[in-house]
């Protein structure tokens, strides 16, 4: 797990009985390269591929730097 990065992935679902939506979130376990230098929120793209152990089937394709990252701020993107 030395290159295993876990991405949080938000969604909303909707729910017809209340005409509303709920947020939902999964984490997907995924493998990064040593090509990319990837820090606590950074917004990352990543890709389905073979299974490369148990739980990571994804990989790192691009990543681009969170903005809020230096100020230590958590910030939210827009669904």
């Amino acid at each position: 797990m030395k290159r295993t990065i876990t991405v949080r992935r938000d969604y909303l679902h909707y729910i017809p009985k209340y005409r509303r939506f709920e947020k939902r979130h999964k984490n997907i376990s995924a493998h990064c390269s040593p090509a990319f230098t990837v820090k606590d929120g950074d917004v990352v793209t990543i890709g389905q591929c073979r299974p490369l152990s148990k739980t990571v089937r994804f990989n790192v394709l691009a990543h681009e730097v969170s903005k809020h990252a230096a100020s230590g701020k958590k910030s939210f993107r827009v669904f």
